[in-house]
């Protein structure tokens, strides 16, 4: 307890959330892991804690080993249990764990450990606040908006960034990397193709500049790479950088960056390069040391002939100086004698009255004549001194002005003095540690890097990835759970930048929607966990608005999407912030009247067919398969089985195919690998797969229509929910165009008012190129079907009600091999009628199997043994007749490779009420029959007559002539227009008249059990 006090706020708060999260993951199903079945398991040993066991292993996955496992019974749906699994060398496979699963659990499932990184965090954050530990608390308060950072904004950019002046950065993306390097805390948020990775990288530029050391950190491992990628452009021509300045810590995992820069960049092999060649190092050392020194001997004798000349020609300045210094005093004496001896002969011989004063003029004159005669001589022997002394000094200048030509000439490709004596210096040193270096290779490539790129993980879950650190980089922050990035900004020594887009995805977290867990709960793991530092810092409100705040700078000018594809982007989640175009509105693709505009809307609601669920939406993959085919013929995609595609040519270069949910996902591949003729890896996938890319071509499978509601990825609403961040980074990954298939009157009919895929729809539907699907999938008639080519045939296409009888008999009678019919209700007169047809493909050698309800689901007895005679019927002519509890499929597979889908219950009265779609593709007829069983198997049987289910009044129970309905008051109005609904106040429910509404009609309203 007294820990738990002296912890720092927040660390008890998060502690709690990482808690939830952990007990979050335990709870949960699992349903989108991969998971391993262990069977005829067998105690070994066991303790009070500990249990191991033996078990038989069919199928093992290698990702498995050597991680943390969760363990349950595989019929369980109860918590999962932390265990080690090793796969043994004879297939078997050693698990352990703290869980009793008995002497001999005959069936267990694995799966790995999602909740180990949750662990370590929380143990990380156990120490927080310890002496020694690596979190400043002030850096990391900075995420929760504690504190008063230091902001600022550095205007001597070009000390800091090369080539600033000319680089091609916008106002405000300089404006980002100026205040990131002049403040404590910058975040910098950076919607789709603002840049946001240029500014990243010249931040660490100017950082690494600023001889600080950087932590780049992301959420994964792409993010990283593809960042560092560019680190590693802007810091390449560094002298350090071969050696180690930038590293990544862990996997590489995006080639470019291994194949450019693996080797400067991978500890490993740096440390792998260092020793191999730390002789050659030394020796090449000790010849640079030589070299070095020699300059320097050459430098120093270019200073001493110098200095020599320079006294040299201070003497005969001198000696010039000295002659005619000589030459004006003898010019001087001379002309005083003249002076004197005119004076003598003008006085003459003194007489008169003046004689004896000129007597003293005479003498006074005679003595400086004695005088000056006297000087002359001396001048003329300091004169005959100079002459000699500057002939000297002349030759001696001569002689050292061609010897420093010579010897600067042998220095004038070397590098200045101090330079060298810098080098030598620096040589003498590296001579002297580099046996040092090899004791400790691993320490030295540590020592030497500047800049460290790693996941958020890895840095949150090691004990020590750089011995400094004073900036932390946090990019993609929009993902990181609000624990792992205080955590992280807590090892900044001096400043932190948080770089993302919190309308963009959030953070992988399952507290905040954990079912098991408390409403106060929850709402803990939201607030703690689940939360961006966006949000968690103040910068964002309740509403999902943005607030001023002078540590946010937003970039504003994308150079990704066409302009219309941008707007697109901004009606759904920048709508108070709306992005500009900074690109040309031109498409890299060839022209192409199939995709011509930059925004298209394919809308399938008049071609609506029901399905199980919202998962999957046949007629939406059909057209995505239209989409491509016509792109092929276009010359936009390579052909079926193409060989030897220009690099960029590729399909994966010009075009994404994103769902919302993994089943379509699955479908549209096998559907286009098909189309193809080969699998392409990152051509289809969900929107997280897609976080980080883009294309020239964006198709945006919307799937939902199919089912009863459009799914939990339309569900939310609000800049700030899961919806609104979906649709951006699917909508956002289009560079040129932009294909959105939509079932419009579907969503529209159940998306929550205010929904931001509402907003979209409005928009798309007032702007974009608008198109019904069956303008890009026929809608044919019977007849035709004899006309068309094979490659016409093999094309999707809509059928009309009243077509498809008889272009399914066209179909039957061309059928050679296997005929599957699945209906699941059986009248008289059709089944008399398709019998007749069936009966002589049987003859011909065709298998035929009709598979339907056992006649013991029916409600009544009348009813069961009416049934019973309607199958005897199918079999008396040769089909086989297979039952599939509660079954509602409606398919008829012919042959193996043609599939007619819609409401073709063919075998009942109402046959086919709506537009049906045949499809020529042998992955979808598969792929329908294995989703038919596996739903057969997940159903349990349900016999009312058994039961006591059919109580009067139940909702989906037919009472005489009612079928009786769960009917929202909302759609009352709705259910009475279509079906013709009534309401009994007896039994206080809708009915609707069971001889002219089918189930199929009314399945909107029956209830799951029906």
């Amino acid at each position: 307890m007294a820990q738990e006090s002296i912890r720092p706020y927040p660390v008890g708060e998060l502690l709690a959330a990482v808690r939830l999260e952990v007990t979050a993951e335990l709870r949960s199903d699992g349903k989108d892991e991969q998971k391993v079945a262990l069977s005829k398991g067998r105690r070994t040993s066991h303790s009070e804690a500990r249990h191991e066991y033996l078990f038989q292993c069919r199928k093992w996955q290698d990702g498995l080993d050597g991680k943390p496992v969760l363990v349950r019974p595989s019929r369980s749906t109860g918590d999962w249990a932390p265990a080690e699994a090793k796969r043994l060398p004879d297939g078997g496979v050693r698990l352990t764990t703290a869980v009793d699963l008995g002497d001999s659990p005959a069936n267990v499932q694995i799966r790995e450990d999602d909740a180990a990184g949750w662990r370590t965090l929380a143990e990380r954050l156990e120490a927080v606040g310890q002496p020694e530990h690596p979190v400043r608390v002030e850096s990391a308060g900075w995420m929760v908006g504690r504190g008063s950072p230091r902001l600022g904004s550095d205007r001597s950019m070009a000390r800091w960034v090369a080539d600033w002046a000319s680089l091609q950065l916008n106002s405000g993306q300089r404006q980002a990397v100026s205040q990131a390097l002049a403040s404590e805390v910058t975040f910098l948020w950076g919607p789709p193709g603002t840049g946001k990775t240029d500014v990243v990288g010249h931040i660490i530029e100017g950082s690494y500049r600023q001889d600080l050391t950087v932590l780049f950190l992301a959420p994964t491992k792409v993010a990283v790479d593809q960042a560092l990628e560019r680190v590693c452009d802007l810091l390449s021509a560094e002298t350090g950088f071969p050696d180690g300045l930038v590293q990544r810590a862990g996997d590489i995992t995006v080639p470019s960056l291994r194949d450019r820069y693996g080797e400067q960049v991978d500890p490993d092999r740096i440390a792998a390069r260092l020793s191999a060649t730390l002789d050659a190092a030394l020796t090449e050392r000790a010849a640079a040391l030589r070299t070095a020194q020699a300059g320097i001997a050459a430098h120093d004798k270019v200073g001493v002939v110098r200095a020599d000349l320079a006294t040299a020609q201070q003497q005969y300045t001198q000696s010039t100086q000295s002659r005619d210094a000589a030459n004006s005093a003898q010019a001087g004496a001379r002309r005083e004698i003249a002076e004197q001896t005119a004076l003598i002969e003008k006085i003459g011989a003194p007489r008169g009255l003046f004689a004896d004063r000129k007597q003293k003029q005479l003498d006074d004159a005679r003595v400086a004549v004695t005088g000056a005669r006297t000087r002359l001589e001396s001048i003329a022997s300091n004169l005959a001194a100079a002459e000699r002394a500057g002939r000297h000094a002349m030759a001696e200048v001569t002689r050292l002005r061609s010897v420093l030509s010579a010897e600067e000439t042998r220095v004038s490709g070397l590098p200045s003095r101090a330079s060298l004596m810098s080098q030598a210096d620096r040589l003498q040193q590296e001579i002297n540690t580099l046996e040092e270096q090899r004791r400790a290779i691993k320490d030295t490539v540590r020592s030497k890097c500047r800049v460290l790129g790693a996941t958020v993980a890895k840095a949150v879950q090691s004990h020590k990835l750089l011995d400094r650190v004073d900036v932390v980089v946090i990019d993609e922050a929009g993902m990181v759970d609000l624990p792992s990035a205080w955590y992280a900004a807590g090892l900044a020594g001096k400043r932190v930048v948080v770089a993302g887009d919190f309308r963009q995805l959030p953070a992988v977290t399952k507290g905040s929607g954990d079912r098991k867990a408390t409403p106060e709960e929850r709402d803990h793991a939201l607030q703690w966990c689940a939360r961006d530092v966006f949000h968690a810092a103040g910068l964002v409100g309740e509403a999902g608005s943005v607030r001023p705040d002078n540590r946010l700078v937003a970039l504003n000018t994308q150079y990704r999407m066409r302009g219309p594809i941008c707007d697109v982007v901004n009606t759904v989640a920048y709508p108070d912030a709306p992005l500009s175009t900074g690109r040309a509105d031109g498409s890299r693709i060839p022209f192409n009247p199939l995709v011509d505009a930059p925004v298209i809307l394919i809308d399938t609601s008049k071609q609506r067919i029901a399905g199980r669920d919202h998962l999957t939406n046949t007629v939406h993959e059909a057209a995505v398969h239209e989409l491509v085919r016509g792109l092929q013929y276009e010359g936009v995609l390579p052909g079926r089985k193409a060989e030897d595609v220009p690099a960029g040519e590729q399909a994966t270069d010009r075009l994404a195919v994103i769902a919302p949910y993994r089943a379509q996902v699955q479908a549209l591949k096998n559907s286009l690998s098909y189309r193809f003729g080969t699998s392409y890896e990152g051509l289809v996938d969900t929107v997280h797969r897609f976080q980080g890319s883009q294309r020239p071509i964006v198709v945006l499978d919307t799937t939902a229509g199919s089912g009863r509601s459009p799914g939990y990825f339309f569900s939310g609403s609000g800049l700030s929910s899961h919806t609104c961040r979906l649709l951006n980074v699917a909508l956002s990954r289009a560079q040129d165009h932009l294909v959105v298939l939509a079932d419009v009157e579907h969503l529209r009919e159940h998306l929550p008012v205010g929904s931001e895929a509402l907003r979209m729809l409005d928009h798309l539907e007032a702007n974009a190129q608008c198109m019904s699907v069956d303008q890009l999938i026929p809608v044919r008639d019977a007849a035709q079907l004899s006309a068309l080519s094979d490659e016409e045939l093999a094309r999707p296409a809509f059928f009309p009600a009243d077509e498809v009888p008889a272009a399914v008999q066209w179909d039957i009678a061309r059928t050679t091999r296997t005929i599957e019919l699945y209906s699941p209700f059986l009248d008289r007169q059709p089944v008399r009628t398709w019998s007749a047809h069936l009966a002589k493909r049987v003859v011909d050698g065709v298998q035929v199997t009709v598979r339907t309800r056992d006649p013991q689901e029916q409600t009544t007895d009348t009813a069961a043994a009416r049934v019973r005679e309607l199958v005897d019927e199918l079999l008396s002519v040769g089909c086989q007749v297979e039952f599939r509890e509660r079954m509602h499929e409606k398919v008829l597979i012919l042959d193996g490779s043609v599939l007619w889908h819609g409401s073709l219950n063919l075998l009942a009265n109402k046959g086919p009420t709506d537009l049906m779609m045949r499809l020529t593709d042998p992955v979808a007829c598969e792929r329908v029959g294995r989703v038919i069983e596996r739903a057969r198997k997940e159903r349990a049987a349900w016999n009312p007559r058994t039961t006591g289910a059919d109580k009067a009044g139940g909702a989906g129970r037919s009472d005489g002539e009612r079928l009786y309905l769960e009917v929202p008051y909302a759609d009352k109005d709705e259910a009475k227009k279509r079906l013709g609904a009534r309401w009994d106040p007896d039994r206080r429910k809708w009915y609707v008249d069971a001889a002219k509404v089918s189930r199929e009609q009314a399945a909107r309203w029956l209830p799951p059990s029906s």
